[in-house]
């Protein structure tokens, strides 16, 4: 099974920037569709952004909309967030998820579209 390690959390100020990686255990990592996910205390876990094998399709949940960025690179088996302008109400664990997809190059949003998970990096936002 693939294993997903992510970094990049921490203390951030309102307003700031912070960029979240993950890296994947496998060599053939475009055959895998990549979401980013948020669980906050006492909230359900969301769907922040997701990305199709390619990168080519994208999905920004509207809350994060023009202030978030999804990319990969799949040559180094890494997915990325990039959080600008964030926000108090961004405060969360967030979790890197991969799906198998072969050649469907779409993106997937719902959480049971994911078979691996990473374990999680807490992002704090403070004002």
């Amino acid at each position: 099974q693939v294993q997903l390690v992510e970094s990049g959390g921490g203390f951030v100020q309102a307003g700031g920037s912070l960029r979240l990686s993950c890296v994947a255990s496998t060599r053939t990592f475009n055959i895998y569709a990549m979401g980013w996910f948020r669980q906050a205390p006492g909230k359900e876990r969301e769907c922040v952004a997701a990305i199709s094998r390619s990168g080519g399709n994208i999905y920004y949940q509207d809350s994060v909309k023009g202030r978030f960025t999804i990319s990969r690179d799949n040559a180094k088996s890494t997915v990325y967030l990039q959080m600008n302008s964030v926000k108090l109400e961004d405060t969360a664990i967030y979790y890197c998820a991969l799906r198998l997809v072969g050649i469907h190059d779409g993106f997937h949003y719902t959480q049971e579209a994911y078979g691996s998970w990473g374990q999680g990096t807490q992002v704090t936002v403070s004002s």
